[in-house]
């Protein structure tokens, strides 16, 4: 370091490559922001629609109206506390990659302080991770479909459907 103008830049260059790494893993985690936010949109609209079915169903479609809106309103708390924890993870690297800049410029020597807040952001990007796929597993259980589009149709009824998906075969 030249105490005269500052670090010099080798220095600055070592410092850069080192903190090139978290700035990866702050791409990473800004791309999966992105797709929690999609879904969430996503929750928010379907949420919307079945609002306007609540008050033009009765009986059994009703109730899955209710059923499903009692799922919407668990997976939009799940991808808000899976993006809670994104964010928290992208804050952590960004405070890593500015403690390896004052190591790397000054004679301060915090490597622990580095290393605890990198184990921070990946036990925080790691719970995004799992409430994700809790709120996919949510998502998928809350898909119904009618049990009629379940079974097939009777033998001659399928003769009939080829014949009429197929004249003059």
């Amino acid at each position: 370091m030249d105490d005269k103008f500052g670090p010099d830049l080798a220095a600055v260059i070592s410092v850069l490559q080192t903190a090139l790494t978290p700035a990866f893993l702050l791409v990473a985690v800004g791309s999966l922001l992105n797709v929690l936010t999609g879904r969430l949109s996503r929750i928010v609209d379907r949420s919307r629609d079945l609002q306007r079915q609540y008050a033009q169903t009765d009986g059994k479609a009703h109730e899955r109206v209710v059923t499903e809106l009692r799922i919407i309103e668990k997976r939009m708390r799940v991808v808000g506390r899976s993006i809670l924890c994104a964010v928290l993870s992208a804050i952590s690297v960004c405070i890593m990659i500015v403690v390896l800049f004052v190591m790397g410029l000054t004679n301060i020597s915090a490597a622990w302080i580095a290393v605890a807040v990198f184990m921070l952001a990946l036990a925080l990007l790691s719970a995004c991770l799992f409430q994700f796929v809790h709120e996919i597993r949510l998502a998928t259980y809350a898909i119904y479909v009618p049990e009629e589009y379940l079974e097939l149709p009777a033998p001659k009824e399928r003769k009939r459907r080829k014949a009429v998906e197929r004249p003059g075969a």
